[in-house]
């Protein structure tokens, strides 16, 4: 993937795995609100790997 899209789909997970944490803590749900927390640093991982390729691609 390149860089555009990896920040693209790391933003997509930060929002989607805020909402289940979100959803999770409200109807006590902890299994739900771990996915969150997890998809959240997925989104985290992807985002930073789009910000390596660019620093590359600048290079």
């Amino acid at each position: 993937m390149g860089e555009f899209t990896d920040k693209l789909k790391g933003a997509g997970d930060k929002v989607v795995g805020s909402a289940k944490e979100t959803i999770g803590k409200a109807t006590n749900d902890t299994e739900l609100e771990a996915k969150g927390k997890a998809q959240q640093l997925k989104g985290h991982a992807e985002d930073l790997k789009g910000k390596v390729k660019g620093t590359i691609n600048d290079v």
